[in-house]
């Protein structure tokens, strides 16, 4: 369904993917027609600049209780089934479900509002240096579900001196009229663990844990990414069968910081890393799985060892592809550049809270995640943008604290959020705004954060530096644009970092031209940022040769 591997045994699936009904609700000339879902509007002739509202439509035929779960629509969406309201949902980047009880037996019609205009309303989607697509641009299932269910299971490895152990939380929850009583348990690797039983009232749930050594289990890395599903079970009432279950997937390796170094299963890591958006010319935001697998073969052929979500969280399916390849990944709630005035907005930090909840509950369990980001690039050098980096720290520490966290900053000395972080973390750009010579400007900042104490001793890592050029531009003058100009400023960019002492890695940017909003035309030629390695069809410039020649002589662990 919307995951590369079966998540369900029991619970009955129907993916809703395929063709929808279109009707663009604001641009009379367009008439509607089907179109594949998932998808985005811009990538259809007539479209391609449409900023509205627009319609979605198919039916469905279901009876009982059922769910209906969104991987992604953008910006917002509202959902109607039958004609009547049944949710309201903002993030283009984040899931939600819509849960119909008692739905009548037969043929129903389900209808998807999407909106992808700019308002105050939206905070985290604004005209920005990426382009924000409208539609239903990920997964859509429908769930069968019984009356108790398991709605989520969440996975935390350990190593103890007697080996690996595993904490397993599973949230049940009570939809139906009366009252049950229920029992859960989880089978892995062979190995049974019951978590315990509840008598949950109507409306009511619970969360059930329990925490074993698991015996013969193989580590977690990169080079050979052992995965293990786990198949959590629910009974009711006594049953001897069970109701429901649900198949997560985990890898058992420990992140930790420690004396300025992050390590991974006791190995201190170096972070090769390129920023990548999901973007594509053809597809838009909604990327086929077998696109995404090609960016990640053209990745892990660069040398690079590890992927920055920008500006958001990413599809599921991504996630899993890196599981399952062994790729490091920086995952990053939504948000980008936004000053103190967009971030005083009403709605900005409800928004932002509700993103951050919204992707730890549902990535919490991918081993290929070893940072959560926030707020990239926001007012971290204002006293006002300090409390909301604190508060949203503080949700993202509640939710998860086995994995460190951390923001990209552009503040310089003028950051007053470091002491927040588990990691420093900076996007620099010499040789390309400024002259500043990359081993001058690095030793400079370097030096700042460790004699000002804010981030002293924590580890260090470049999350953006680069250079941009346009695709085919070549001149033996190597002018800025030009793909000789980038070639040369990224193999100074990337030798300074990863040669450095202290610095635990970098994040290249970027992995591929995208597109960007219109308002950004006067200083994005093509009305694209250019820094990518390849441009947007994935052709590579020269700068690729080069960074593959730089990531490839170093290795992963420091």
């Amino acid at each position: 369904m919307n995951r590369t591997f079966i998540t369900h045994f029991i619970r009955r699936q129907l993916s809703l993917d395929g063709l929808w009904q279109l009707t663009p609700t604001l641009q009379s000339d367009w008439q509607s027609r089907p179109v594949l879902v998932p998808g985005c509007w811009e990538t259809l002739p007539g479209l391609e600049n449409y900023r509205g509202t627009s319609l979605y439509e198919r039916r469905f035929s279901a009876s009982g209780n059922v769910r209906i779960c969104f991987e992604g629509v953008g910006h917002t969406a509202s959902v109607f089934v039958d004609g009547q309201a049944a949710a309201c949902h903002y993030n283009a980047y984040t899931p939600f479900s819509v849960l119909l009880r008692h739905l009548p037996a037969g043929d129903h019609i389900i209808t998807v509002e999407a909106d992808n205009r700019y308002s105050p309303d939206s905070t985290l989607h604004i005209p920005n240096d990426y382009e924000s697509y409208g539609g239903i641009s990920r997964p859509v299932v429908l769930e069968w579900l019984p009356d108790v269910y398991l709605e989520s299971v969440h996975l935390t490895p350990s190593f103890r001196d007697d080996g690996w152990h595993l904490n397993i939380q599973a949230k049940v929850q009570n939809i139906g009229d009366g009252p049950h009583t229920v029992s859960v348990s989880s089978q892995i690797n062979g190995q049974c663990i019951f978590l315990g039983t509840a008598d949950l009232e109507a409306g009511e749930s619970a969360v059930l844990e329990a925490e074993e050594q698991i015996d013969g289990i193989e580590p977690y890395e990169p080079e050979s990414p052992a995965l293990y599903t786990v198949n959590t079970l629910l009974t009711c009432n006594g049953e001897e069968d069970p109701c429901d279950d649900l198949i997560e997937r985990t890898g058992f390796r420990e992140v930790k910081v420690k004396d300025g170094q992050i390590l991974w299963n006791g190995k201190p890591m170096r972070i090769k890393g390129v920023n990548r958006h999901e973007a594509h010319p053809q597809f838009g935001n909604a990327l086929p799985l077998e696109a995404m697998a090609y960016d990640l073969q053209l990745i892990q052929d660069v040398g690079a060892n590890a992927v920055r979500t920008s500006h958001y969280p990413n599809d599921q399916r991504f996630l899993d592809l890196c599981d399952e390849m062994g790729i490091f990944v920086w995952e990053e709630s939504h948000a980008r550049g936004l000053s103190e005035e967009q971030m005083r907005n009403p709605n900005f930090q409800p928004q932002s809270l509700d993103g951050i909840h919204e992707m730890v509950d549902a990535h919490y369990n991918h081993p290929s995640i070893f940072i959560w980001g926030i707020l990239n690039e926001c007012a971290s050098e204002t006293t006002f943008g300090r409390e909301c980096y604190e508060e949203q720290f503080r949700l993202l520490r509640l939710l998860d604290n086995s994995r460190p966290v951390s923001f990209a900053s552009c503040k310089a000395d003028k950051d007053l959020c470091l002491d927040l972080v588990d990691v420093v973390s900076y996007n620099i750009y010499p040789k390309w705004y400024h002259d500043t010579p990359a081993g001058e400007y690095l030793d400079w900042l370097y030096q700042w954060v460790q004699d000002a104490s804010w981030g002293k001793g924590k580890p260090f890592l470049i999350t953006e530096v680069g250079a941009g050029a346009i695709y085919g531009f070549r001149s033996p003058a190597k002018p800025k644009w030009s793909e000789e100009r980038q070639a040369v400023i990224l193999k100074e960019q990337l030798r300074a970092i990863l040669n450095r002492e202290g610095i635990t890695g970098v994040f290249l940017w970027q992995f591929c031209d995208i597109r960007v909003s219109e308002e950004w035309f006067r200083s994005r030629p093509r009305s694209c940022n250019n820094k990518g390695i390849t441009d947007e069809y994935r052709r590579p410039k020269l700068a690729y040769e080069t960074v593959r020649e730089i990531f490839r002589t170093f290795n992963t662990w420091q």
